[in-house]
């Protein structure tokens, strides 16, 4: 008797493969934002910086396959149900806004506009950089309903998640992300990627706010979760 195929299985599989194919392509541009712009491939900061995100992305991927593979598969795409606001918004803060952040600190390094910044404190940078991007990944394995884009994901049974950092700010996979892209343009010694990075935090705090309006409305146990857990971004600020 033949086996009956295990379809959500197979959708996790293909999902993961999407994920897989999505973040590499990120990756690549990535590495092309900052090689192209500063003209030159012996820019040492802008390996490591690569490196943190090769190593951060791998962490995420390995860990969900084994544990959680529907998550990787949640974020292969953007699905049915998106709030239409987040379709724009979700693409800006997520690859249009943070690549100029790549290219302004790539031309910064090639012409010299900012003042030059120590290595040590580069380096510093770099590790907030990391310390931030773990943040979101702590935030995405924690609540495997962690979507590339605001949505209710009925389909899926989804339930407010209360733990893991969570018990700290409602939305920490936002917060992780702002700390790595305002610790970026100092890692990558560039004051100028501050422009960039400034304007994606405002994007992200905007963000925030509409999710959080529609996750009190539409997602049972939210508006209790809210009035426990105060703050959307900033402990003990908003």
């Amino acid at each position: 008797m033949d086996a009956v195929p295990d379809v959500n299985s197979s959708g996790n599989i293909s999902g993961i493969v999407r994920w897989i194919i999505k973040t590499s392509i990120g990756i690549i541009l990535l590495a092309l934002a900052m090689f192209i712009s500063s003209g030159r491939l012996d820019w040492m900061m802008a390996w490591a910086f690569l490196g943190i995100v090769v190593i951060d992305n791998a962490i995420l991927g390995i860990y969900a396959s084994i544990k959680c593979p529907e998550l990787l598969e949640e974020r292969s795409r953007m699905k049915e149900g998106t709030k239409e606001w987040d379709k724009i918004l979700a693409p800006l803060v997520a690859l249009v806004v943070p690549i100029f952040i790549w290219i302004a600190a790539g031309l910064d390094y090639r012409f010299g506009w900012s003042p030059e910044i120590p290595v040590e404190i580069q380096v510093v940078f770099l590790a907030v950089a990391l310390l931030g991007s773990l943040l979101t990944t702590w935030a995405m394995v924690t609540n495997r309903f962690f979507a590339p884009t605001v949505r209710i994901q009925d389909e899926r049974g989804q339930t407010t998640v209360t733990s893991g950092p969570y018990r700290f700010v409602r939305h920490p996979g936002y917060l992780g992300v702002i700390i790595f892209d305002l610790a970026t343009p100092v890692a990558l010694g560039s004051f100028w990627a501050f422009i960039p990075a400034l304007i994606v935090t405002i994007l992200f705090f905007i963000r925030a706010f509409l999710e959080d309006d529609t996750l009190k409305n539409e997602l049972p146990g939210y508006r209790d979760y809210a009035v426990k857990v105060r703050y959307r971004l900033i402990p003990g600020l908003w």
